[in-house]
């Protein structure tokens, strides 16, 4: 799942993001981010 979110204003800066997850082996999603242990490295993102 990747997710665009839309801009907003943060103490008067704009600020852009995204969300990225994705389907672990037991069928849960998951954030894909560096301190998630349920995303192990070289997992296929589909």
């Amino acid at each position: 799942v990747l997710i665009n979110l839309a801009p907003r204003a943060i103490k008067g800066i704009e600020s852009q993001g995204m969300i990225l997850m994705t389907e672990t082996p037991n069928g849960t999603l998951a954030f894909i981010e560096p301190e998630n242990n349920a995303v192990e490295n070289g997992m296929k993102i589909s």
